[in-house]
């Protein structure tokens, strides 16, 4: 794990608020939380806000990525995951959260609750490298083609 400290400035926008903290000294993200309690019933994808702003250094993205316990032990999902905040955003940072169980007669008044403090994502820090594409007639002819793709090494 790199030592390097990249600082972000960062606005807390609603109350009751606290920053993104990394659960443990070597862990790639940080836990980020919910600022409201909200309800999200089977099938429904909402947005959840954090309470929080940020001014991200150009040349960086931050990624919203799932918190795996709460993938494994719930039916919340991140709908665009994982997500990008640019460098150039400066809104309030919301989670696109998703409740997927099958909505049926039997459930489709049951939510998934999430209550205001609640860790609902995770944020990880990237650095962004510009792209410049050049133009070939064949990109094959261009280092080694592995071939396959698709699960063409199995399932």
């Amino acid at each position: 794990m790199s030592n390097k400290e990249i600082e972000i400035y960062a606005e807390i926008c609603r109350p009751n608020i606290t920053l993104p903290e990394y659960a443990r000294l070597n862990d790639a993200g940080m836990d980020i939380r919910s600022a409201v309690d909200a309800d999200i019933y089977p099938g429904e994808t909402k947005l959840i806000p954090t309470g929080l702003k940020v001014a991200i250094p150009e040349g960086y993205e931050l990624q919203v990525r799932p918190r795996s316990g709460l993938s494994l032990k719930t039916p919340l999902r991140l709908a665009n995951s994982p997500g990008t905040i640019d460098s150039g955003y400066r809104d309030e940072i919301c989670i696109i959260t998703h409740n997927c169980t099958a909505p049926s007669d039997d459930n489709k008044n049951v939510p998934f609750h999430i209550s205001a403090g609640d860790r609902i994502a995770q944020l990880v820090l990237s650095e962004v490298p510009r792209i410049k594409f050049k133009l070939t007639d064949n990109v094959s002819d261009i280092g080694m083609n592995r071939g396959g793709g698709f699960g063409s090494s199995g399932v």
